[in-house]
């Protein structure tokens, strides 16, 4: 099965379509498994095309296929992530000290 076969349909198509994948899979390891499956290529070619549907459901989830009106957020800088990684950490290091200081106290008593 081709991704550009699989784009032209619409998600519900697709929904079915990963539905019956999704069975087909298990029908194959099941018959695999009592050795009643001839081609075990089929079962890994199912696996694909299980994946190849989901991704395309995704991302036409997140508006992000060929039908896409507007095109998808980028990234966050770099200094924004680190910036935000970094302050979870400087509250817990006041944290820290604060219960430092109250058990200094109660030794104290």
């Amino acid at each position: 099965m081709k991704a550009s076969d699989l784009r032209e349909k619409t998600v519900e198509d697709l929904r079915e379509l990963h539905k019956t994948l999704a069975r087909d899979v298990f029908q194959n390891r099941l018959k695999n498994f009592t050795n009643r499956l001839d081609d075990t290529s089929a079962m890994r070619k199912t696996r694909r095309d299980v994946a190849r549907v989901a991704t395309l459901l995704r991302e036409r989830e997140l508006g992000r296929g060929p039908d896409a009106a507007q095109p998808a957020k980028k990234a966050a800088p770099k200094a924004e992530v680190k910036a935000a990684a970094v302050e979870p950490k400087a509250e817990k290091a006041t944290k820290k000290k604060s219960s430092a200081k109250a058990n200094q106290k109660s030794e104290a008593k």
